[in-house]
């Protein structure tokens, strides 16, 4: 069978590929997964409350409204005007079958074959994935000090193709958090360089601050030059049930409604309704979760210190850490290979992140217990 030459030359999915080693395994431990960024604890009792109710509703089983349930967009458009001091509207909001798709389907309405776009490195691997296969030339702006990007580097990789700037924050792989300063700087750099400023804030609850992620969405004219990406999955605990959403102005959504209906119609409405749930009733739990995540990053962080086996902790935040392995001259994959096969730990290597080898790899702590996170040094120790 003859398939397509953009999908054949894509990588397989470097969560894919780590979880295919966990059976190769012949230890009898368990093995500590600090490999897929998924909250290991279940959703809010009122969210699972109201799924339960609504699996005995007919209307559930039904397509939602395309651009999701309008009570669902109405209360999240009030909660982002209050966290960032903006006046958003139901209108503004697209909810969609999670962030990626998120991603996609806006990323397709900007660009096509023979467009570039640039991806803030270290980059969101599947980010990148659906850039090439669209046919998208991919460029990187590569980080500053901190891990952070310059608007300053941002014109040598700008030409009469390039459409739009993609950043993550706080990032994914290294769970830096771009300042509300850096942000206004990059964002008023794109928007000189004729480039729209897409920016995916799955993680924005993780920020170890109550403070607005930045005020770029308070600009009079923001919906031209600025489209945010949104996710229900980790501060809901609900990655199953695939809600994320699109935050921006008529002429991208527009567009992206298309797109939608190409792809998945609707988002799922059993998610819908369990993400209204969690944005109407489970505040406090939200917090409690996210206290819970800033307890495991503080933990993880104190464990690294001791540079447990040579391993570096270079950031971390959010989910996850970025870490700088010891074994110099061996591929991170192989490094992944023999913590898998010999120490029972999992976790996805640097260069599903970058566009070359540079001797990291992405700890997902969030995963992990108290107790498990406790071994974890004793697991790396080993190593050294």
């Amino acid at each position: 069978m003859h398939v397509a030459a953009r999908t054949a030359g894509l990588i397989h999915s470097p969560i894919g590929a780590a979880f295919a080693l966990a059976p190769l395994r012949t230890n009898d431990r368990p093995m500590l997964d600090l490999s897929q960024a998924a909250p290991a604890f279940p959703p809010a009792p009122e969210v699972v409350a109201r799924i339960a109710a609504a699996a005995h509703e007919p209307e559930t089983s039904r397509y939602a409204p395309q651009p999701g349930l309008p009570a669902l967009r109405e209360a999240f458009a009030a909660e982002l005007s209050a966290a960032y001091g903006a006046e958003l509207r139901a209108g503004h909001v697209l909810i969609t079958a999670g962030c990626n798709q998120a991603f996609c389907i806006v990323a397709s309405a900007l660009a096509g074959p023979g467009d570039s776009m640039i991806l803030a490195a270290p980059f969101y691997f599947n980010h990148d994935m659906w850039l090439r296969v669209e046919g998208i030339e991919v460029r990187h702006l590569e980080p500053g000090p901190g891990l952070l990007p310059r608007a300053e580097d941002l014109e040598p990789l700008v030409d009469t193709t390039t459409r739009a700037l993609v950043l993550v924050s706080p990032g994914n792989p290294t769970g830096v958090t771009i300042p509300p300063g850096r942000l206004a700087e990059l964002a008023a750099e794109a928007r000189g360089l004729g480039l729209v400023l897409v920016i995916d804030e799955t993680y924005r609850s993780f920020r170890g601050t109550a403070e607005a992620p930045h005020r770029l969405l308070a600009e009079p004219d923001w919906e031209d030059h600025v489209v945010a990406l949104h996710s229900f999955s980790k501060e809901l605990a609900m990655p199953g049930y695939r809600v994320g959403a699109v935050v921006g102005g008529e002429a991208i959504l527009v567009e992206a409604l298309k797109l939608l209906d190409c792809v998945a119609i609707s988002a799922p409405r059993i998610g819908q309704e369990a993400a209204l749930a969690g944005l109407r009733h489970a505040g406090e739990w939200r917090r409690d979760q996210v206290a819970r995540i800033e307890s495991l990053q503080a933990g993880f962080e104190d464990v690294m210190r001791s540079r447990p086996g040579g391993f570096e902790l270079v950031s971390s935040g959010a989910y996850f850490g970025w870490v700088r392995h010891p074994l110099a001259g061996v591929p991170a994959e192989e490094v992944v290979r023999r913590l898998v096969l010999d120490h029972d730990v999992l976790v996805i290597p640097g260069t599903a992140f970058t566009a070359d080898d540079q001797g990291m790899l992405r700890f997902s702590f969030a995963n992990l217990t108290e107790p498990e996170l406790a071994e974890l040094p004793d697991r790396l120790a080993e190593v050294g």
